[in-house]
């Protein structure tokens, strides 16, 4: 498939543009032109210039926007490689309205579900997982849609999955180390919204291995990347996460692995926050990590 077939369920609009601390852009009303953007087509349509949306991929891709039948809308966003039977990345709003609620994990002793939103020949039947060693690794994570049954759910899909060993994935470990501090971030007192993108590289290179069950082959990524764009009554700013994939022996400080949003664009070739005016993404995506670690308390 070489088009982008997008699946579509809320309309978004950005009003206002600010930026979040004395660490970043402080133009409280910018116009500058965004020469990046994703831009609705016939086939595209506007809801791809939500925030938390990077530069699509095009070619092969397929975008997933997952919604619930409620006040919340949209979910998350998964953009779904079909060549390659992989997602690129999952991406997601936190704010107060969508932050509460504890409907607990879903039980997935009958299996992980397929995306309804899916084309079935896309599908991943039989489930490869099983039996690897890896674990189903959430990008859009459980633990932060427990607002209803539906939104949790949607979370298990295994187009929000990335093969993950156990030993990156589970408690005391860098991807969980990174969830519950992203949550931590997650208050009123910190954030109007974050704007969160998260995935796993796929591509020629930066892969470890294949898992293969009946038809289905995917690939296993060699690293981890997470993206966190963060509106205030301030304004703006943003930081990366960049993980090796592998088996850690010991808990480590996240510090290690912060980077600019720049320097992550750069390792995973995803033009990430394209949605921002320019003089906005220019100047928050090109901190000092030093800087970054203040603004976000980090070490």
């Amino acid at each position: 498939m070489r088009v982008i077939k997008i699946i579509i369920c809320l309309v978004f609009s950005v009003s206002s543009f600010i930026s979040c601390s004395k660490d970043d852009n402080d133009n409280k009303h910018p116009t500058t032109p965004n020469a990046n953007a994703n831009i609705p087509t016939a086939d595209i349509p506007e809801e791809i210039v939500r925030l938390e949306f990077p530069k699509l991929k095009n070619g092969n891709s397929i975008v997933l926007v997952h919604k619930t039948n409620d006040q919340y809308g949209i979910n998350y966003s998964t953009e779904w490689d079909t060549r390659l039977s992989a997602q690129r990345w999952s991406c997601y709003q936190m704010y107060d309205s969508n932050s509460g609620g504890h409907v607990g994990r879903y039980d997935t002793s009958n299996g992980y579900p397929n995306d309804e939103l899916l084309p079935h020949d896309y599908q991943l039947i039989p489930d490869p997982y099983y039996g690897s060693g890896f674990d189903h690794g959430h990008i859009c994570p459980s633990a932060d849609r427990q607002y209803s049954k539906e939104a949790n759910r949607q979370t298990f899909f295994l187009t929000n999955m990335q093969p993950q060993f156990k030993e990156f994935n589970q408690v005391d470990y860098p991807w969980e180390q990174m969830e519950e501090q992203v949550r931590s971030w997650n208050m009123s007192s910190f954030r109007d919204t974050l704007y969160v993108v998260k995935g796993g590289t796929i591509d020629n290179g930066n892969i470890l291995q294949y898992l293969s069950r009946g038809s289905v082959r995917i690939p296993v990524p060699k690293f981890f990347f997470v993206a966190i764009l963060c509106k205030n009554a301030t304004g703006y700013k943003a930081l990366g996460f960049w993980f090796e994939h592998k088996k850690y022996k010991k808990k480590r400080r996240l510090g290690d692995y912060i980077t600019n949003i720049d320097q992550l664009e750069e390792l995973t070739g995803i033009d990430f926050f394209c949605n921002l005016p320019d003089n906005i993404e220019e100047h928050v995506e090109s901190q000092h990590t030093d800087n970054i670690k203040r603004a976000w308390g980090l070490k």
